[in-house]
């Protein structure tokens, strides 16, 4: 698939400003503005009037207080001096900034302070003079540096208040917290002033655009329209200041634009002011700006013209620390020079060349000039949404108090205005007020930086969450139903018509433990920045920036984490009182009243806090986070993180867990740090540099021909990172789903049955992963859908451990996709039923699945009549064999003697059905079974079933009966003896009665040895039950890539027999099966049934697909052999499969595992042959084809089928005579954990989408990915087309496309032991047992050395002991034996593994106990301990294989061939 566009860091640089087109701001609204101080307070003075002084000249005095009270600092003395404080406005000298009270002889002057001790006539100042035992009491101010600049921040009006008269602070007042008046008598008097920008001879207008780059429009992304007021919030304007004015620093400041789909987009902009022309201005503005007199027109000297302009980019990347660089790069840029480079190249530079932080490479390190450079990092990977919230710049500037007040105020949906002087804190303050409430997500109007020209929105009756200039207040009225919250002064004013709650009403344990944790953070806030003086702060920036750099994310992640633990809590335990639709909905089943139980999560919180949850259950918020919860989003997995953290909250405590809720991952720990050189100056022709011809006056008119188109090659290799593909469905995991399962696996890791039960979790997912590829390539997609149902019902029958829920999630997905709403409703009730809860995503796809598919119509009267019919049927057909068997006796009395012509007695043939039932026996009766019974109508029960006289051969089949559907496949049904579904105690019936008329079958050595052995380690007969082959598959399994092997169960020229459909429904399989001679199961063959195993727990194979009647099969087309068996590095051992498992790490990155015997780490590997039998084209044309193999009777006793091992190669395991290879090629790839493979097939499967797994390429192209994928699928008998990929590769030759019924097949085959051997080595004993007993192998070049201690006679005395339970004898035999002259010095497989294989080999595997053997070898070992020691039988390798190998043997089941 094509490569999709890698994100972009920037989107658009916006220059805005004064345009021809812009409207005053100001004329429209001129009756609603207030009167404001045109310049600010510079001088302030205390007069006391009982003394005779008077008010200076130019001083205003304060009378009264704010609501008309007269003022007497010193009222209630009864010597009163009437001291009264007075100001005087100008702009003469730099204005007061800050103004304060100072206690003498408690308080220490403040640096940069003036204490005012005297009055303008000499006298004191001290305000409380009434005597000597009183405080005595100065005024303190601080005002601004010299030069000041026309817009600095001053103080613009004062005022007084008294608390005892109903007075409060005014809106925007800053108060002073000392009282004035200290004496015993009289009211506490406070001082507040009020700061803001006095500025005089200003136009406002609404900005425009002044220019853009790119100038085209991104389809995905079009520049917003309103992007130049948000650039100038406060309008642009034209200024007249006085013309020795110091032009003032730029004003940096953010905003953020939310699209209609909720998609955010982020703003970084500097203001700035440059000179404007004054010819462009008319005679009107210019008188209002004082350029010219108000008599006659002239114009005014000293005085200059400004505009307010700004640049800008656009991100939807909140980097708000590095576009601030960029900008202010730009502006420098602009206002120095000359320079070589034009400003327009080092923008374009800048948004080209600039690639975004991958996790590869994770630091950018910009460097745009030699004494300019930026560090672009990667953004923290967090489950939370992104935003440029800043929760330590919220504690700063409101505390904990207001905080917790802001969170009340914002769950329950009130109208809130956030106001400052300083442009860049609103919105940080206002993304943390919406990031504060997650997992609730703000519906109502939300502009954390609001321009003049949208300020209407302050009236709208609707919540809000407005930031805007504290100048705002200046220019117009303020709303009265608004709660304003002012950030320069740390207060909130509440209106009358609208009062919060407090906060009392908020669970009280979470809310004391929000609060204890803001407080510890402030504190260490105040901490970190309470230093000595502004030297010791600038080391600290210049020696340990990262270090606090780090601090303080850390201190905002803790904050975070304690917002999001209060959520928690107030939220705990929602999931139970969501609604699942189980039924077809109607629009109006899609409201949060049916979706939720409102009034059930109401009465389980506390009383005392209804009052709150009531209100909070009526807000947009709920109503949308119950939507979110109930459908699939985008926000999935955000919810299933928060579903996460409310598992792991604990409400009833008074401190937070010790589990931290969110963790730090920092991406500038990376090492890999890519390095952006500036743009290239160019050269001249001789290579000397260009002169320097780039000069700018102000800010320029970007230029289209100087903007360079990106020529940076390494951009798009750095940016290479690919969406998810359209993959429907998704299968991928979230983070947090893979921490859990990382966390999951590392618990397991120690325990060994859990261990092997958790790799067993991982390869179902991986097959759950594949399962939509599969089902895309099912003609019977109801079939496939039905067949992974019943997959994870035997998951849970077994209990594997899933690390996640994507196994459920995709069925459910899939259910939706392809309209089966009700088998979603039975995956749901089965995750209920194993205990599982699903999480938002499950959840909403599940809702999804129910709601977008269309419901059957009617009832399921129908199924059950069918039913039914069956059952009466197949009653029928009982009742009617009675008249059949008295049919039979009466044409057997009927021809002479009494008894029927013997039927000819046909060649040797195996054994293929239950007790010994050939193929051409009469079927038994079918019983009366329940739909979906789980009953096999062919077994047999108890031991008199085995010398039941048999039916001749030439009986006529019963009567057909009409076939009923079942509605469960046979192959993935339970054995019927075995409640508990475990397959270990199941083996086959032999007929004994036929053995008195058999005579010695074959010449084999030792065969009575055999027979001994056979008797003493056989378990005891019990009823066949071997499952029949499935009818029912879809063909997409009936077209896996293998055929059965090669059969002769007929002979020449007999059709072949009749069958009834209700045979056919549940016929056993037609692949020969040995019972004696077989020395393993093979995983591509037949179904192990003498282990407890889960991965064999009765799932169609892959690699089988069930004949049809008893016609011989064509050898397959291509036949693979893997083998996971690995050599060990260090000491030359092998170490088998279940012995690599029980190695594996809980790491999904670690390829490792450990060696049993050295204990030292290895990468296993898969070896592979691929044999190719395709003829060309030209050989196949001429009709040649191979002669029928001989057919003989069916013998159901042992010894003679030994004997058939022998006389048939072709059918022993791998026989080279069957077929000969016209291409053989041998591989091997890494052999992944189960772990590792998920997360390299996620990652796979995102970047190249899920189709690709079912294209021939994926052999070629991720061959490691792919041939582990063929070994768990074979391994654990699950269905998949992937081995007919094969033949799509370069491994195989290409033939003609076929389609499927006629396409050739594709066999896989699973080894236990080494696929080839390696040179010089040793044969192993099973391959000398089949060596002596003149049985062919597949490894014919496998011969041993002349001189050797493993004789016929040693091996047969190994297996003597072991079948006399010594086994300790048999170690110590084989020890003894290895010490001998001509022995190996070392093998290399182990004691155990020898004499395992060797068991094999000689008893077959059907005969073998391996769990049995297992617990004797362990004893024996234990014995031996006490005298040899552990350690010398680890170092002559005799130890048994460790528990935890064990137990993945018994969950994998043991279905590999030796």
């Amino acid at each position: 698939m094509a490569d999709e566009k890698p994100p972009q860091l920037v989107d658009y640089f916006v220059v805005a400003g004064l345009t021809d087109t812009s409207r005053p701001l100001e004329e429209e609204t001129q009756q609603h503005r207030l009167a404001r101080p045109s310049e600010p307070i510079t001088d302030v003075a205390v007069i006391i009037r009982s003394q005779g002084e008077e008010v200076p000249h130019g001083f205003t005095c304060i009378e009264t207080t704010t609501s008309g009270h007269p003022v007497d600092l010193n009222a209630g003395l009864l010597n009163n001096p009437q001291m009264f404080i007075c100001y005087k406005r100008g702009r003469d000298k730099p204005p007061l900034i800050e103004l304060g009270v100072h206690y003498e002889g408690k308080d220490r002057p403040k640096p940069g302070y003036k204490i005012l001790d005297t009055t303008p006539y000499s006298r004191s100042a001290n305000l409380n003079s009434g005597g000597p035992g009183h405080q005595r009491t100065f005024l303190t101010y601080r005002r601004a540096a010299e030069p000041h600049g026309h817009n600095t921040l001053g103080v613009t009006d004062l005022c007084l208040v008294m608390p005892s008269k109903g007075e409060s602070t005014p809106h925007t007042f800053c108060r002073v917290d000392k009282n004035l008046n200290t004496s015993m008598w009289g009211p506490a008097v406070f001082l507040c002033y009020k700061i803001s920008m006095a500025k005089a001879n200003t136009l406002v207008y609404e900005a425009g655009l002044l220019g853009r780059y790119p100038e085209q429009d991104s389809e995905s992304f079009p520049l917003p329209e309103s992007v130049p007021v948000f650039c100038l919030p406060m309008g642009a304007t034209i200024e007249s200041w006085p013309a020795d004015t110091k032009y003032p620093l730029p004003v940096f400041s953010t905003f953020v634009l939310t699209g209609a789909s909720g998609d955010k987009v982020y703003g970084a902009a500097i203001q700035f002011h440059e000179a404007f022309p004054r010819e462009r201005l008319s005679e009107k503005q210019s008188l209002r700006l004082g350029l010219l007199s108000v008599v006659d027109r002239r114009p005014v000297a000293g005085r200059s013209l400004q505009t307010r302009k700004s640049i800008c980019v656009l991100s939807h990347w909140p980097f708000f620390d590095v576009f601030r660089k960029f900008l202010m790069f730009i502006y420098r840029y602009s206002i120095s020079g000359p320079h070589v480079l034009p400003l327009e190249t080092h923008i374009s530079h800048f948004m080209h060349n600039v690639p975004f932080p991958s996790p590869q490479r994770p630091r950018i390190l910009v460097q745009m000039s030699p004494y300019d450079n930026l560090l672009l990092c990667r953004p923290v990977s967090s489950p939370l949404p992104l935003s440029g919230a800043s929760f330590l710049t919220l504690l700063q500037n409101l505390g904990p108090d207001n905080a917790v007040a802001l969170l009340v105020a914002v769950l329950t949906e009130q109208k809130l205005l956030i106001h400052s002087l300083r442009p860049d804190v609103l919105t940080s303050v206002g993304e943390a007020l919406v990031a504060m409430i997650f997992p609730l997500r703000w519906q109502c109007p939300y502009i954390p930086l609001c321009p003049l020209a949208l300020a209407d929105v302050l009236c709208a009756p609707v919540p809000f969450i407005v930031g805007i200039h504290s100048s705002y207040f200046d220019l117009y009225e303020p709303p009265r139903d608004v709660i304003f919250v002012d950030l320069d002064t740390n207060t909130i004013f509440q209106s009358e018509e609208r009062k919060l709650l407090s906060p009392r009403s908020l669970p009280r344990r979470p809310c004391k433990v929000l609060l204890a944790s803001l407080h510890s953070l402030s504190q260490q806030l105040d901490e970190m920045y309470s230093g000595p003086g502004e030297e010791a702060s600038l080391e600290l920036l210049l020696s340990d920036a990262e270090a606090a750099r780090g601090r303080r994310a850390q201190l905002e992640l803790e904050a975070r984490a304690a917002f999001l633990r209060f959520m928690a809590c107030a939220l705990r335990g929602y999931r139970s009182f969501l609604r699942p639709i189980a039924l077809a909905s109607t629009p109006a089943g899609r409201d949060a009243g049916s979706l939720f139980a409102l009034q059930g999560f109401l009465k389980s919180r506390e009383r005392a806090y209804h009052r709150f949850y009531g209100q909070l259950l009526r807000t947009q918020l709920f109503t949308q986070f119950i939507e979110d919860c109930s459908f699939a989003s985008d926000r999935d997995p955000c919810l299933e993180f928060f579903d996460t953290c409310v598992d792991k909250v604990q409400a009833e405590l008074e401190k937070p867990e010790d589990t931290p809720l969110m963790e730090l991952d920092d991406p500038r720990g990376g090492e890999h740090t890519v390095f952006i050189t500036p743009p290239e100056q160019p050269a001249g022709p001789d290579g000397s540099e260009l002169p320097a011809q780039y000069h700018y006056d102000g800010f320029p008119t970007l230029r289209p021909e100087l903007l360079e188109p990106p020529r940076d090659p390494l951009v798009a290799q750095l940016c290479q990172a690919r969406s998810s593909a359209p993959s429907s469905p998704a299968p991928r995991r979230t983070k947090q789903e893979m921490k859990v399962a990382q966390r999951v696996a590392q618990k397991y890791s120690s325990v060994p049955d859990m261990w092997a039960k958790c790799l067993l979790g991982h390869c179902y997912g991986l097959w759950f992963l594949y399962l939509p590829t599969h089902v895309r390539a099912a003609p019977a997609k109801l079939r496939a859908l039905q067949l992974a149902y019943d997959v994870l019902r035997k998951m849970e029958a077994h209990k594997v451990v899933l690390p996640d829920e994507v196994c459920y999630r995709i069925l459910m997905q899939l259910c939706g996709q392809y309209g089966e709403p009700v088998l979603s409703v039975r995956v749901l009730l089965e995750m209920k039923r194993a205990g599982i809860v699903p999480n938002t995503i499950t959840y909403g796809y599940y809702n999804k699945a129910v709601l977008e598919s269309k419901w059957p119509a009617g009832t399921q009267s129908g199924r059950l009549r069918w039913a039914k019919l069956r059952n009466v049927v197949l009653g029928a057909a009982q009742f009617r064999q009675p008249l059949r068997q008295r049919e039979r006796r009466a044409t057997a009395s009927a021809t002479p003697g009494g008894r029927a012509p013997p039927a000819p007695r046909p060649g040797l043939q195996r054994q293929t059905t239950w007790a010994g039932r050939s193929l051409r026996d009469t079927p038994p009766a079918p019983r009366l079974v329940k739909s979906g019974s789980l009953s096999f109508p062919g077994s047999t029960h108890g031991d008199g079933s085995q010398g039941e006289q048999r039916e001749p051969q030439n009986t006529p089949p019963p009567l057909p009966l009409p076939a009923a559907p079942d509605p469960l496949p046979p192959l993935l049904r339970g054995p019927p003896g075995s409640a508990d579904g475990s397959l270990s105690d199941i083996s086959f019936a032999t007929d004994e009665s036929d053995r008195a008329d058999e005579g010695p079958v074959g010449n084999t050595p030792r065969r009575g040895l055999a027979a001994k052995l056979q008797q003493l380690l056989s378990p005891g007969k019990r009823p066949p039950l071997r499952p029949a082959a499935s009818t029912e598959l879809p063909s997409s399994s009936r077209d896996a890539a293998s055929c059965p092997r090669r059969g002769s169960e007929q002979r020449d020229g007999e059709p072949p027999p009749r069958r009834s459909p209700a045979e056919t429904l549940l016929r056993p399989r037609e692949r020969p099966e040995s019972t004696a001679s077989e020395s393993s199961v093979s995983l591509g063959s037949e179904l192990d049934l003498s282990d407890t195993s889960v991965g064999s727990a009765g799932v169609p194979k892959s690699s089988e697909q069930p004949g049809d009647g008893a016609a011989g099969q064509e050898p397959p087309a291509v036949e693979v052999w893997l083998s996971s068996c690995s050599r060990c590095q260090g000491c030359g051992a092998l170490v088998y499969d279940e012995e690599v498992m029980a190695g594996w790490t809980s790491d999904d990155s670690n390829l490792n595992t450990t060696c049993p015997f050295c204990s030292r780490s290895f990468v296993p590997f898969l070896s592979i042959e691929i044999q190719d039998f395709q003829t060309p084209p030209s050989a196949a044309e001429d009709g040649s084809l191979p002669p029928p193999a001989a057919q003989g009777p069916v013998l159901s006793d042992r010894r003679r089928c030994l004997a058939l091992d022998e006389a048939e190669p072709e059918l022993c395991n791998g026989c080279p005579d069957a077929a000969v290879p016209r291409r053989s090629e041998r591989v091997a790839f890494a052999y992944l954990s189960p772990l590792v493979l998920r997360k390299e097939l996620e990652s796979l499967v995102e970047n190249e989408g899920g189709e690709f797994l079912a294209q021939p390429e994926l052999v070629d192209s991720h061959p490691i990915i792919y041939w582990n994928l063929v070994w768990y699928f074979q391994r654990l008998e699950l269905p998949s087309n992937l081995p007919r990929l094969l033949l799509g590769s370069q491994h195989v030759t290409p033939t003609p496309q076929l389609q499927p019924p006629d396409s050739p097949c594709v066999r896989v085959r699973l080894l236990w032991d080494v696929l080839a051997p390696e040179p010089e080595s040793f044969p192993p004993l099973h391959i000398l047992w089949r060596l002596h007993s003149n049985v062919p192998t597949r490894l014919q070049s496998w011969r041993p050395p002349s001189q050797h201690p493993f004789s016929l006679a040693f091996m047969e005395a190994v297996l003597n002991y072991v079948g006399l339970n010594d086994v300790h004898k048999a170690i110590t035999l084989f020890l003894e034996t290895l010490a001998a002259p001509g022995a190996p010095r070392q093998l290399q497989r182990s004691i155990y593994r020898e004499i395992l294989f060797l068991m094999l080999a000689a008893l077959g595997r059907d005969h073998t106990d391996i769990a049995a053997f297992d617990k004797k070898y362990r004893s024996a070992y234990n014995k031996l301990a006490g005298s040899l020691g552990k350690e010398e039988l680890r170092r002559r390798r005799a130890q048994p294989p460790s528990s935890k190998a064990i137990d993945c043997r018994k969950s994998f089941g043991v279905t590999l061939e030796c």
